[in-house]
Order: C-alpha cells, then structure tokens, then sequence
C-alpha cells in the first residue's frame, strides 16, 4: 500500500469538515419548512437559522467522528473509506478538541437564537432547549467515549431520529407551531434516506470495521442482509412519500419525486449485485445525490401544490 500523500493544515480541516455532506443536512430543513409553507406558515428567519444550526450540528459530528475514530485507532490505512486530518497526523487532538468547542459555542449561538425568535411560550422554549442539548450529546457520542453508539449499531436509528423525525418535525413545528401526524411520513423518508448514506458507508467499510470493532449495523447485519437492508431504505423512503400524497397532500405535484425513483431503483439494483465492499466506495457520492434529489423534488412540489388552509 502506497503511503498518503502529505497535506496542507487547510485541506486536511477541509477533509475533517467535509463540507459535501452539508446540503443533505440541510435537505430536512427544506422539507419542513416547505410543509409549513403549505400550511400557511414561513417565517424566513426562523428557516435560515434552522438552516445555519443544522449545518453546525453536521459539522460537529463530522469532527467529532474524525476525533473518535483517530483515538481509538479504528480508522487505519487498511480501510477503503479515506483517511482523514487526524488520521493523517496533520490535526492534532488538541486542536480538534478546540474546534469541537468553537463549533458547540457557534451552536448554542445559533440554537439560542432560534428557540428565542420561533418560542411562543416557555415549554417550545424549553423543549427546543433540550432537544438542541440532545442533539450535541448525540453528534459527539456516536464515536467518542468509552462506549460510543456508533460502535454498537445504533448510529441507523439515530440517523433516523436526528436526520428525519427531529429535522422536519422541529423545523415545522418551529414555523407551525403544530403537531399532526401526517409530518412524520414525509420526515421517516428522509431519515430513511439519511441512513441509507449511512449504510453505504459502512458497507463500504465493513471488513475493516470489523477487524477493528467497530459494529455498525452492516457490520452486525453481515453483507447480504445489510444490502437487503440498503434496498428497504431506499424503497421505504418512496413508499412513505407516496402514502403522504395519497392520503394527505392529494395533488399532481406531489408525486414530482417520482421522477428521481429510478435512481434509487437503480442504485438498489447494484448494491445487491455487487458484493465487493470496493464496489460502494462511488456509490456514496450517488446516494447522497439520490437522496437531495428526492427531497429537493419533493419539497418544490410541496411548493407548486399550493398552500393549503
């Protein structure tokens, strides 16, 4: 194995930062905000500091990830995944452990702002609160401590919760001030997406991940059943857009994410076929582009439908 190549201090944070996983951080938003739209309800600042925090909380997560990873070793040039700042012995602990500060003071900034301008009474106020409390604890937990919920298979679920039922419930709520059921169709899908990012992830990952005891779910599911369990996120995610449709929004437009299905039926297609862990390594990049489109059509048809009173 060739040995990596050295990196400049900037492109090695670029790397810890990972910028490109952003915009699917923010797609939740954007489908939350869009159904509060349809409802008759947008407030613009309340949907850009949503936007901003969200974005913080992906990038803690990323760094927090790298932070946990490089200490406990289980990220080694045997892996295919890339090999990151810490990793590289370019970023030192002391200076992640300073960034990871810096970016949970941006947050409680930011998160502040937006419980203080979009709280109607003091339990949203509260409640956003602890829910904004939560989602630090979770960023950082999924790989650093002593028994981090990345390395027990629980990041899927969590994904689930943080990426989908808390983004786009939270950000309608926050505009709404609402709850109904109907919301949490549209937010399992994209949480369902979220997590099939994930397992694409680990998927491609999986043998050295489990030489290095790192048991995410693939890892525990083993490559077979993890790549069935790659197609039900997928077509799970469809199946709950298409339910919110049929049964909620009932207008023509709704069905424009329709237009991005081959994509995903295309992407299951392969990762069943392919057993060659090397073999996901582009399918990343693809299912996360899978996954924005999805949103971003489903959330422009949300849009043309109309508002609903």
């Amino acid at each position: 194995m060739t040995e990596p190549q050295p990196i400049s201090l900037t492109r090695a944070w670029l790397e810890s930062l990972r910028p490109r996983t952003l915009p699917l951080a923010f797609a939740s938003i954007v489908v939350g905000n869009a159904l509060a739209w349809w409802q008759g309800f947008f407030d613009p600042a309340v949907a850009l500091l949503a936007l901003l925090t969200a974005g913080l909380l992906q990038i803690l997560s990323n760094l927090a990830n790298d932070y946990g990873d490089a200490v406990k070793g289980s990220d080694k040039p045997d892996r295919i995944g890339p090999l990151r700042g810490m990793q590289k012995g370019v970023i030192t602990q002391q200076q992640m452990k300073v960034a990871l500060a810096i970016v949970v003071a941006l947050i409680c900034l930011s998160g502040l702002a937006l419980v203080k301008l979009a709280s109607h009474n003091k339990a949203d106020f509260l409640g956003f609160l602890l829910l904004g409390l939560l989602s630090i604890i979770a960023a950082i937990t999924y790989t650093v401590g002593t028994r981090p919920y990345g390395y027990m298979g629980l990041g899927d679920i969590s994904v689930l919760i943080f990426f989908g039922w808390l983004s786009v419930v939270g950000s309608w709520y926050l505009q709404t001030h609402a709850l109904t059921i109907s919301v949490f169709l549209p937010a399992t899908a994209c949480g369902l997406l979220a997590a099939a990012v994930l397992n694409i992830n680990n998927l491609r990952d999986i043998d050295s991940d489990r030489r290095n005891g790192k048991n995410t779910l693939a890892v525990r599911l083993g490559p077979l059943r993890a790549r069935r369990y790659h197609a039900f996120l997928l077509f799970g995610s469809l199946g709950c857009l298409a339910l919110f449709n049929l049964f909620w929004l009932r207008n023509l437009w709704g069905w424009l994410f329709i237009l991005a299905a081959p994509l995903l039926v295309k992407q299951a297609q392969y990762v069943l076929k392919e057993k060659d862990p090397v073999a996901m390594r582009p399918m990343l990049e693809r299912t996360v582009k899978g996954a924005l489109v999805i949103n971003v059509l489903f959330s422009i048809g949300i849009i043309l439908s109309g508002q609903h009173f």
